[in-house]
């Protein structure tokens, strides 16, 4: 007996929540399947909508221009891009639904233009939210910087990361130093190891809080500025207690600064996601890959995910497709061909390999724009250009036409069209 439900959204990650909440706050009953728990904890916790504009030739990020309105850039994008299919309007109701959700965890839900947020790599990264922890970091701020790292953490190199800022001409001074985290861990321990530690309030070897030894630590190397930028490990389920307790200690702003995975803001992210996605009433199951689908005609019938080597029916009226691009398991690629493997949907792509990439490695590669081609209902098409399946839809970094790795575009793009995606679906099975 299959597993029954309105809408069944394949791939948990943002996209893929997104279209479930959408479709849910319709009214649809919906599931999600996903081969593995999504990748929000590799990613920064931004959440880019446009940040540059399209590659068109040898072009370094710290080149080039950083876009200060993406929703008044969005028109002048090639047709084919995701969010010229779905408009403006989609990509504002996304946001919209993004920030109902995350509530006062994110910041810039006030304005249409970028935030200017400085990363762990000493690089000022345009982008349209950014988790509340991250607020008094912004590179438009004036007062003046200390960047903390840790000897035992090597999140962020402080002293390397503050110097780039300086030299490309924050409004501000920043230092950075590196010191000793005032607790012992394992050689191997990662962010979430530190910010459970915060979490709870371990005791240090010398039986002090590690709240306050942190403090202790970070103290002396303070020469007058007004705030202070340390890792993202500042706890995870009470991460707004650490950084206020911190805050009080040192008298000063304190702010973590975007890195690389596993990234806690990420965590954050995905753990709002999923109390979200619960409270809506959507069922989700992790570590069950589609492995098989039936047809009738020009519908999907029926997909089959495997648990365990258990083989798992689910039927529903409408499907998306959220698994992915290429860094994912959405799209492959081998040295003949690119396929979308879930439903065999086209994956456009010239049959010379040589013409998926550029010479020059800034260039604009055309694989990174590889993906599904969609229509305006965003049903993916055939070589023919009509609809594979006229009940399956996509979202995310599955969808092709745009490279959301120069553009900064890839969180904005899985919000957008996952909204339009899980709103189209459940209007489509409601009729």
């Amino acid at each position: 007996m299959a597993l029954t439900s309105d809408v069944l959204v394949i791939g948990g990650g943002l996209a893929g929540s997104t279209a479930a909440l959408a479709a849910a706050r319709e009214g649809a009953d919906v599931r999600i399947v996903s081969a593995a728990e999504n990748t929000l904890r590799q990613a920064s916790g931004l959440i880019d909508v446009l940040g540059y504009p399209p590659r068109t030739g040898r072009e370094r990020e710290r080149d080039a221009t950083p876009i200060v309105d993406p929703f008044d850039a969005i028109p002048d994008l090639p047709a084919e891009h995701p969010y010229r299919t779905v408009g403006v309007d989609a990509v504002r109701d996304g946001l919209a639904l993004f920030d109902a959700v995350t509530g006062e965890a994110y910041r810039s839900d006030h304005t249409d233009r970028n935030a200017l947020v400085p990363t762990a790599g000493g690089r000022v990264k345009p982008t349209a939210r950014y988790p509340a922890g991250v607020a008094e970091g912004l590179a438009t701020d004036g007062r003046d910087a200390l960047l903390v790292g840790f000897e035992s953490l090597p999140t962020i190199d402080a002293p390397l990361a503050a110097a780039r800022l300086q030299a490309d001409g924050v409004p501000f001074r920043v230092r950075g130093v590196t010191t000793r985290f005032p607790a012992e861990f394992r050689a191997d321990a990662t962010a979430t190891r530190y910010a459970h530690a915060l979490d709870v309030d371990e005791a240090t070897a010398d039986g002090r809080s590690v709240r306050d030894a942190l403090a202790a630590a970070i103290g002396p190397h303070l020469d007058g500025e007004d705030r202070v930028g340390l890792p993202p490990i500042l706890g995870s389920a009470r991460h707004g207690e650490v950084r206020a307790h911190l805050e009080r200690t040192l008298d000063v702003a304190v702010f973590e600064v975007p890195a690389g995975p596993p990234s806690l803001p990420g965590i954050r992210l995905q753990s709002t996601l999923r109390e979200a996605l619960s409270d809506a009433g959507v069922e989700v199951s992790t570590g069950t890959p589609v492995v098989e689908h039936t047809i009738e005609g020009d519908r999907i019938e029926t997909v089959t995910a495997d648990r365990d080597g258990q083989a798992i029916p689910y039927r529903a009226g409408e499907y998306v497709l959220a698994t992915g691009g290429l860094v994912g398991t959405g799209v492959e690629s081998s040295r003949e061909a690119v396929s979308e493997p879930v439903f065999d949907c086209q994956v456009p792509h010239p049959d010379d390999r040589d013409a998926w990439v550029e010479d020059d490695a800034f260039g604009s590669h055309e694989f990174a724009r590889f993906g599904v081609r969609m229509d305006d209902a965003l049903r993916p098409l055939d070589a023919d250009g009509d609809p594979e399946f006229v009940n399956l839809r996509a979202a995310g970094a599955v969808l092709g036409g745009y490279d959301l790795a120069a553009e900064r575009s890839g969180s904005g793009v899985s919000i957008a069209t996952g909204y339009a995606a899980g709103v189209a679906a459940a209007r489509e099975v409601g009729e």
